[in-house]
């Protein structure tokens, strides 16, 4: 049985109560939200992570940091360099969107080096596959290929894959209706658009969907069904074709739920803050509130090298209106490939979008640890506020690089701190 069966024959498996813990939630209500869809706990029946994560209501705002090769840069042990970062920074999961190099090689490395869940993308392995057994394109993919690159993350030990199964003929049609500015932004759902519209066939992972939930059950895979349509600029945002998939992705979702496979739903992408709200509810709705995984939102398309900050913003409201996981952004985005640093600049945003939404929620112990925090400033207690924050490291940097003639204050504001002009006058 899966983890989904499990608890709705009233059963609360070890993973559960092991979030539960980590989480400071009830075990059963935890059990009562994964056996309705509204939470999940990722992990393949064949590798167990060190740190199980749980995702979805009433839990933690996560984090997914994206790592992988590309063409230029396909060297393993870069990536397992930019996995260390990441989980040092305090990432709760990483992605593998590997395409240079020996995929599966890169993605067992990342695995067994791991100690949080790990997630993939099974069309980039598809399409790679297709380009090098042919000499051609990803056009020469074809739909065994595809399920068969599914089935092989999920034997590997992948815990939650992309599924660009939405990306069909008529949600392409609707796209195609009502042009975008930036067109298909997602790279899987480019390959599958593109596929589907010369082959004239339908998306394999649409139509051979059941075939992919018997995968999913088999290794306890968690279905993380991805946005092909997510759009790619704020003028696309809330369009036709991308509302057409969420109601093709809110279907699929239903479909794998009642066969005992677990569910998150990919989001945006660019959006304008003042929509991002309503676009949550939105999901959660027409999804019965399934875990929703977002990139960013950006918020802004106009500040490559900054959008770790254009999507923390977005993030940050998207977490508060009810968003469960957030997939990072880093400086490189549109730019190029993140190296360690990048990613470790990518993973604090993150996660400081992620606690904000957390305090709007009222996750136990997010307030918490900010009043905390704030108790330590107010005694000035240098030590103390540099062991509580979310970046140490850096704190500890920027303290040492600007250090003050006296050490109870910060050089900052010096003989005039208003906490000390306070506690010498009062």
């Amino acid at each position: 049985m899966t983890i989904l069966e499990r608890v709705r024959s009233g059963e609360v498996p070890s993973e559960i109560a092991e979030v539960a813990a980590a989480e400071h939630v009830d075990a059963k209500t935890l059990a009562e939200r994964v056996a309705a869809g509204r939470a999940l706990v990722c992990a393949n029946r064949s590798r167990r992570a060190e740190r199980l994560v749980g995702i979805g209501e009433g839990l933690r705002t996560k984090v997914n940091a994206n790592i992988g090769t590309s063409r230029d840069y396909a060297e393993v042990e870069r990536e397992l360099d930019k996995l260390d970062a990441a989980t040092e920074a305090g990432a709760d999961t990483v992605m593998d969107l590997s395409t240079g190099g020996d995929l599966r090689v890169i993605r067992k490395a990342i695995i067994e080096r791991s100690k949080l869940p790990v997630g993939s993308v099974c069309i980039y392995e598809a399409a790679v596959r297709a380009v090098e057994d042919t000499g051609k394109g990803i056009l020469e993919m074809t739909p065994d290929g595809m399920i068969d690159a599914f089935r092989v993350h999920a034997e590997d030990g992948v815990d939650f894959i992309t599924l660009h199964a939405g990306v069909t003929r008529d949600v392409i049609a609707k796209l195609e209706s009502m042009p975008r500015v930036c067109g298909i932004v997602s790279r899987g759902g480019t390959f599958l658009a593109e596929w589907v519209k010369h082959r004239g066939e339908e998306n394999p992972y649409y139509a051979r969907f059941d075939e992919v939930i018997e995968i999913a059950r088999e290794h306890e895979v968690t279905l993380s069904l991805g946005d092909g349509l997510r759009p790619g600029a704020l003028s696309d945002a809330n369009d036709a074709a991308q509302v057409a998939e969420l109601h093709v992705l809110a279907d699929l979702a239903r479909r794998a739920q009642a066969s005992g496979v677990q569910v998150m739903i990919e989001g945006p992408g660019h959006m304008p803050v003042h929509l991002i709200a309503e676009h949550v509810r939105k999901q959660k709705t027409l999804c019965g509130g399934a875990p929703y995984y977002v990139l960013g939102p950006l918020v802004t398309d106009v500040a490559p090298g900054y959008d770790h900050i254009t999507s923390a913003i977005g993030g940050a409201v998207a977490a508060a209106a009810g968003v469960d996981f957030l997939c990072y952004v880093t400086p490189s985005e549109h730019l190029s490939l993140p190296g360690p640093e990048e990613v470790r600049a990518g993973v604090f945003a993150t996660r400081i979008a992620a606690h904000a939404g957390d305090v709007a929620k009222g996750i136990p112990g997010a307030a918490d640890w900010d009043r905390e925090f704030s108790e330590l400033r107010r005694a000035r207690d240098w030590d103390g506020q540099i062991a509580t924050c979310i970046d140490p490291k850096l704190a500890r940097e920027l303290r040492e690089k600007g250090r003050p003639h006296s050490e109870d204050v910060c050089s900052m504001c010096g003989e005039y701190c208003v906490f000390r002009v306070q506690d010498e006058l009062d």
